[in-house]
């Protein structure tokens, strides 16, 4: 069976899951993209730790992930649902 392989993608920002090409660079037919699966995956498993989540890199640690319920078990209607899914509001004249 071939090993299925987890990585950001530098021109998309998403996370996506695969088979990789032999030459180890080339994602093969039928990728899928799991970003929110694979952040909510994370976010669980930090949870469930009793502090912060060290990630090592060949051994070494790398990377602290800290997470924060914002919301637990609360769901989102109306206009605030809409301003979750397109982010922050800009202020009208704003550059950002």
């Amino acid at each position: 069976m071939k090993k299925l392989n987890v990585a950001p993608s530098p021109l998309t920002n998403r996370i996506y899951c695969g088979h990789v090409l032999k030459d180890g660079l080339t994602w093969g037919a039928n990728k899928q993209d799991v970003t929110g699966e694979a952040c909510a995956a994370v976010a669980r498993h930090a949870l469930q730790n009793d502090g912060p989540l060290v990630v090592t890199k060949n051994g070494v640690p790398a990377y602290e992930i800290t997470v924060r319920e914002l919301t637990p078990n609360v769901a989102i209607e109306g206009p605030e649902q809409a301003q979750l899914a397109n982010g922050p509001a800009r202020m009208e004249g704003s550059t950002t």
